[in-house]
């Protein structure tokens, strides 16, 4: 692992500043424009995003950074899945990006599904949707057989967050020994898409936020 990127602390402040910027009108992002030397430039990317594919939170644009500045993985629901590990496990390991995020955001449609086929037992036909929500319902059931019908879907997106972020932790030898080793931060987020705030909730403390 290449012992130069920024410590997970200061990338986790700098995707909370980038956050920052966005919500103020002052991001760049969108800005910028395509040079040759972009095809050239080495990945060193300072933190890798397991977000939602929704197409509502352009993830670059919502942390205000630019090309080669973060290492995204997107799937509905932000589910875990062997593949998924598989990139986030390459990227900290070939490029050394220390942080990883996993970004879930309210009014999630993958989310509702799940809700919804839990709480109806009617699930999607398509079995590949199923492989989705089917990685999600054994997170939230306990929240949906709890609450009360339509009343959970916020808990529910917080509650698949930290699964995908615990199971980051724990379910992958690699990132296990890095996270244990201090090298490697694991932290859950949820994307208000209300007012476009990016609140860091699990794993965040240790990191000082």
């Amino acid at each position: 692992m290449d012992q130069s990127p920024i410590p997970p602390e200061l990338a986790l402040e700098r995707l909370a500043a980038g956050n920052r910027r966005f919500r103020g009108a002052a991001g760049t992002a969108g800005a910028v424009a395509w040079k040759p030397g972009l095809a050239t430039e080495p990945q060193r990317p300072f933190a890798v995003i397991l977000g939602c594919s929704d197409s509502r939170i352009p993830v670059e644009i919502v942390f205000d950074v630019g090309f080669g500045d973060l290492f995204v993985v997107r799937v509905a629901g932000n589910i875990v899945a062997p593949s998924l590990v598989g990139s986030i496990e390459f990227a900290v390991s070939q490029f050394g990006s220390r942080l990883v995020v996993v970004l879930g955001h309210t009014d999630c449609g993958a989310v509702a599904a799940t809700v919804h086929a839990l709480e109806t037992g009617l699930g999607p036909e398509s079995k590949n949707i199923r492989a989705i929500t089917d990685r999600i319902a054994p997170h939230i059931e306990a929240l949906v057989r709890s609450g009360a019908r339509g009343e959970v879907g916020h808990e529910a997106v917080r509650a698949n967050v930290r699964a995908s972020a615990d199971h980051l932790r724990h379910g992958s030898p690699l990132l296990e020994e890095l996270v244990a080793a201090g090298t490697v931060a694991v932290v859950g987020a949820e994307y208000v898409l209300e007012t476009g705030t990016v609140d860091f909730f699990d794993g965040a403390q240790e990191l000082g936020r």
